[in-house]
């Protein structure tokens, strides 16, 4: 819902209906991931997406449809077969799509939600998407770091959800839970989609350089909050880093320092070291290197500078097992030559450490294109009946 929710919101101020079609649960090379959204507007506009385009127009008709009569519905979309007008994914995968009737009248916490995710609080929103009692299909339960408000059907259910997606909401996860019906956690009857919107990942680019441009543009383009540090003023400023989250001139070590003291470092910062001189980088990846679990270290450099650098980070103290978390030189092979090309090397390297990507090319390899990152509940159908990927 995030990608759609200011278009939500502002149809829902005007008093009006919308249809918002998310993705809460894929099986096998699905093309988009659980979480993904969208909306249909009063007015007929649309935003967002669930497939890529392979369902897009049936979801955009089953959504206007709710939208008018107001009944939330739960459908699957699979593979296609060889009918040319048959609905369904080519690539192969399963989608779990829920689509909600979204307005005041049945979803008054909006606001509030989209009020959190503009300030970059974690929230979270839970969802009804299944239930013998029609009457709780759709209801909400809107989580944060330490309380729930809303309804879905009873005062057992609420707690029990509220306090199971607790650590949902710390992790920046969505996933589908399943409980009794009256939220019992053993037994079958009621399924909650839960979203989790946690701030955005930061990236910390270090060095403000013509490649420390590229790669600040497209840490915003992939959705990250960029923070551009150098401690020379003539080079870190506004002008040189337009759109940029915040451009700070000072130390790299000292600002990285502050940041871990002031916890605001955790496992999905990015970390990327762009200066490749001692006097900088040193320092500034011992502080890295000692702090606190991220999702990624990487320093520009060649591997000359590379074998240096190491030598003199043993030399502080640096343990080898602390080391192994660096990825210098950093990037993939792509024969990069421009900075642009080279923020792609970077990104991709990124990418493929988040999620387990090999960096081979896709056409030589046999597994799942997309990945398979089963909860055990994902193995469950809407049906009861447990899936098997063939």
């Amino acid at each position: 819902m995030r990608e759609v929710l200011d278009t939500l919101l502002t149809g829902w101020e005007s008093g009006a209906t919308a249809g918002l079609a998310t993705v809460v649960r894929t099986f096998q090379s699905a093309p988009r991931p659980a979480g993904a959204s969208m909306l249909v507007s009063a007015d007929g506009t649309v935003a967002g997406s669930v497939s890529g385009g392979c369902v897009e127009g049936a979801v955009y008709d089953l959504a206007a449809q709710v939208a008018q009569d107001g009944v939330p519905v739960l459908v699957r979309y699979g593979i296609s077969d060889d009918d040319a007008f048959a609905v369904g994914l080519t690539c192969g995968g399963i989608l779990d799509v829920f689509v909600e009737p979204v307005s005041r009248a049945t979803f008054a916490l909006l606001d509030g939600v989209h009020d959190d995710v503009a300030a970059g609080r974690p929230v979270g929103v839970a969802t009804v998407i299944e239930h013998p009692d029609a009457g709780w299909i759709g209801r909400h339960l809107v989580v944060r770091p330490h309380g729930f408000e809303g309804d879905v059907g009873s005062d057992r259910a609420n707690h029990a959800i509220g306090d199971d997606t607790q650590g949902l909401l710390a992790a920046g996860r969505n996933t589908t839970l399943t409980y009794g019906p009256d939220g019992q956690r053993r037994g079958q009857g009621l399924r909650v989609f839960f979203a989790s919107y946690a701030p955005r990942p930061r990236l910390l680019v270090f060095g403000a350089i013509d490649f420390a441009t590229a790669l600040a543009r497209l840490g915003t383009f992939l959705g990250y909050r960029v923070t551009v540090c150098d401690a020379r003023g003539v080079f870190a400023t506004a002008a040189r880093f337009p759109g940029v989250d915040e451009v700070v001139v000072s130390w790299p070590d000292r600002y990285l320092r502050e940041q871990i003291a002031g916890g605001f470092i955790d496992h999905r910062t990015v970390i990327c070291v762009l200066t490749h001189d001692p006097k900088f980088d040193v320092p500034l990846l011992e502080a890295a290197l000692h702090g606190p679990p991220v999702a990624y270290i990487g320093a520009m450099g060649s591997r000359r500078t590379h074998v240096d650098r190491v030598e003199r980070l043993r030399a502080v103290g640096v343990t080898d097992a602390e080391l192994a978390r660096l990825r210098s030189p950093i990037g993939l092979d792509l024969g990069s030559r421009t900075p642009e090309e080279t923020a792609v090397s970077i990104a991709a390297e990124i990418i493929a450490l988040q999620w387990g990507g090999s960096g081979e090319p896709l056409h030589t390899l046999v597994s799942s294109i997309h990945g398979d990152s089963f909860h055990h509940d994902d193995l469950v159908g809407p049906d009861g009946q447990t899936l098997v990927e063939a």
